[in-house]
């Protein structure tokens, strides 16, 4: 198999956060609403995770104004969580790649919760209240669908040879 292009293997890559910033957005009947996983924040983990020496802090500020003008939400808001869980990814992401996969999820369920806990601060700051517990559910989601997630990006990932 022939490995990608830098710039080739970045288009992929980018696709991704593209795919992940399209299912944030995606209309969903109101029950499935509270359940929508982190994609993006999971996406993130899983190339900082993977291409540490590519994806990085810069890549998360970028996706988090993409995701602040998407939602709507305060600008910086949702950069300034993807910045502080990439900077922890990359800081222990040898470790997470080591772990069992039931471990690994556990692990970025932490990082989705640290996020979770960022944007809700930014909202408090400004008088925006968390409505409930439901807040806190596409933790749950995200932590379940982590080891799925994860094979699809690494098969995508060894398919087009993106190292």
């Amino acid at each position: 198999m022939a490995h990608a292009t830098r710039g080739g293997s970045m288009v992929i890559i980018g696709l991704t956060f593209f795919a992940a910033l399209a299912l944030t957005i995606i209309p969903l009947p109101e029950w499935m609403v509270s359940f929508r996983p982190e994609w993006l924040v999971l996406v993130l983990i899983y190339w900082c995770m993977a291409l540490p020496n590519r994806i990085g802090i810069l890549t998360a500020f970028s996706l988090g104004l993409c995701l602040d003008i998407l939602k709507g939400g305060i600008m910086g808001q949702h950069a300034l969580a993807l910045v502080v869980v990439t900077f922890l990814t990359l800081k222990v992401y040898q470790q997470i790649r080591v772990y069992p996969m039931w471990q690994q999820a556990l692990s970025i369920m932490g990082l989705i919760i640290l996020y979770q806990v960022l944007v809700m601060w930014v909202n408090g700051i400004i008088g925006i209240k968390s409505s409930s517990w439901n807040y806190w559910l596409p933790a749950i989601s995200s932590t379940l669908l982590w080891p799925w997630l994860y094979l699809i990006l690494r098969d995508i990932r060894r398919h087009f040879g993106i190292r």
